[in-house]
């Protein structure tokens, strides 16, 4: 890891609200998995805890650091020191703080508790969606220069993901349930990063009932196997693609 990567993150590892985000996941998990006997509730509940919590505080936090960091890039940027590896290397520091975060608060209780088969899941998904945000946080930062509008555009973005987007897919599945729009329909679930973890896990857990609309048309297409082989394509493909946008907005922006 280069060393604008490890100054960053040991320098976000100390932040008192990654504490209490590490700490808050830990408490949470113990809880589901040490207190609750039906093995299946209790990983469908931390599951739901993993699909809102994780994405809110990675996007959020990720993108009022890059804000707060900016004399920081402006005091890199004045170095001998390429844009790409700056905003590489904040992305690097970012993501592997946040990943460490839920790692240790909600990795360790699912290791005692879990099986291992979900429980691998769930540190999966886990792992993807605080990479996938921090992305989507790089380019809501880079977008604007208006840190209020920047914070806007990621709650934004946080709120289409967990819930707009699940009740657009409902109303098109209700208006149009009379064609052959299976195909389509798997292909849209692909397009939401929490919908593709939800479906992720489930299908480990193999309870068809609590797959949601999505969920079942994707399994229907391409099986368990499949589905879940697709789903990890496509997530990290999330991950990816925001970054990119980002550094290509990052190299032409006049600071």
């Amino acid at each position: 890891m280069n060393k604008i990567a490890r100054f960053i993150l040991f320098d976000i590892l100390k932040n008192k609200i990654i504490l209490f985000y590490t700490v808050l996941l830990f408490i949470l998990s113990w809880s589901v998995l040490g207190l609750e006997s039906n093995y299946t509730k209790a990983t469908l509940s931390l599951l739901n805890v993993v699909l809102l919590v994780v994405p809110l505080v990675s996007i959020i936090f990720s993108t009022i650091y890059v804000y707060n960091s900016s004399q920081f890039v402006e005091l890199l940027l004045s170095q001998p020191v390429p844009r790409t590896k700056v905003w590489f290397n904040i992305f690097l520091g970012l993501s592997t703080a946040l990943v460490f975060a839920f790692l240790i608060g909600c990795g360790v209780p699912i290791l005692l508790y879990s099986s291992i088969e979900t429980g691998f899941s769930l540190i999966i998904i886990g792992i993807f969606l605080s990479i996938i945000f921090t992305s989507f946080a790089m380019l809501s930062a880079i977008s604007s220069r208006d840190k209020a509008k920047g914070i806007g555009i990621s709650i934004f973005l946080w709120i289409f993901f967990a819930i707009i987007y699940d009740g657009i897919l409902l109303v098109l599945m209700f208006q149009f349930a009379d064609y052959p729009i299976e195909g389509i329909m798997a292909t849209l679930a692909g397009l939401n990063p929490i919908g593709l973890a939800r479906i992720f896990v489930l299908l480990q857990l193999d309870v068809s009932a609590m797959l949601g609309a999505s969920g079942a048309i994707f399994k229907q297409v391409f099986g368990s196997g499949g589905g879940m082989g697709i789903s990890l394509v496509v997530m990290a493909v999330w991950a990816i693609i925001p970054f990119v946008l980002s550094l290509i907005k990052f190299n032409k922006k006049d600071l």
